[in-house]
């Protein structure tokens, strides 16, 4: 019998020790071998040292634990990529919770497309949070409208997704020229694409998220969102692709409409609509004040190792 793959799980964290602690259990949980995988955390400036919460599961996983300056998470993940020794990366964040068949589902899913961008399912765990129940509705509404066509999928999001080692450092590893948690993923689906790979979504790769947001949070991932799509679309165009773009406005309407359109939860569907509308106005927002106070989004020069 052939040996699975060898897999390399990234996680990029900052200031969150009892979420990574319970992503480290699920993580111990996993059905696939033992031998065959590593965890690699990148902890990006966090206030307090990791090391007291990583050491006890060293006993029974292969961890790497790497300390950086703080400089965000496309960096924190090129940093732990280049540190990794698997065939293949599995990118997570430190608040998701792994389905014990994670890994399965995913080397199943390289068996079939090895080049391929994997990208599973994600799952809110926080379903008496509106704020965190509207922001995965949010996600799930650019899932099914992006990738509605299997094989020929077009975004995945980074907490979610797995790539053969040696094709993300050809096509250029994550752009840190977004510093935030916005955009990132959308840069390099994007540039996958354009280099002509695909993305396939399997969904029995599952993930549970854990994204505690208030008000206040939830405004300001929003905002953050509508940043990384202004650097996305300023990059973009330095490459000589297609000008910018809007979506044509029926993408809008039904996106704040879509809680109309899915599984009942604990919040009135219109509630839910109020908030995602607001997560637009937060975009809108944040795309502008970008726009005019940094106008010019220039890519650094980054190496891999």
């Amino acid at each position: 019998m052939s040996l699975s793959p060898f897999m390399s799980i990234v996680i990029p964290t900052y200031n969150r020790c009892e979420a990574l602690k319970t992503c480290l259990d699920s993580i111990a949980c996993l059905k696939y071998p033992r031998e065959r995988f590593e965890i690699i955390i990148v902890d990006d400036g966090s206030k307090d040292p990791l090391d007291n919460l990583v050491n006890p599961y060293r006993e029974q996983l292969h961890i790497k634990l790497i300390r950086q300056t703080n400089a965000g998470p496309a960096q924190a993940r090129n940093t732990g990529a280049n540190a990794a020794s698997g065939e293949y990366l599995a990118f997570t964040d430190d608040d998701c919770i792994l389905d014990e068949n994670w890994l399965c589902a995913l080397e199943n899913g390289f068996s079939k497309t090895p080049n391929a961008l994997l990208g599973g399912k994600t799952l809110n765990t926080l379903v008496d949070n509106p704020y965190s129940t509207a922001s995965q509705l949010f996600i799930d509404y650019l899932y099914d409208y992006y990738n509605t066509k299997g094989t020929q999928a077009t975004f995945f999001a980074s907490n979610n997704f797995a790539i053969y080692r040696k094709l993300f450092d050809q096509v250029g590893q994550f752009d840190i020229s977004f510093s935030l948690a916005a955009g990132e993923d959308r840069e390099f689906c994007d540039r996958w694409l354009s280099s002509g790979y695909s993305l396939c979504y399997i969904p029995n790769a599952i993930i549970y998220h854990s994204h505690h947001l208030s008000l206040g949070k939830f405004w300001r991932q929003h905002y953050n969102y509508g940043c990384g799509a202004y650097c996305f679309h300023q990059l973009r165009s330095q490459g000589n692709k297609t000008s910018l773009k809007f979506q044509p406005l029926t993408f809008y309407w039904k996106l704040i409409t879509y809680p109309l359109t899915t599984q009942s939860s604990p919040f009135p569907s219109l509630f839910l609509c109020s908030l995602l509308l607001l997560s637009q106005l937060a975009n809108i927002f944040g795309f502008f004040t970008t726009k005019i106070f940094q106008p010019e989004i220039r890519k650094p020069v980054s190496k891999t190792i």
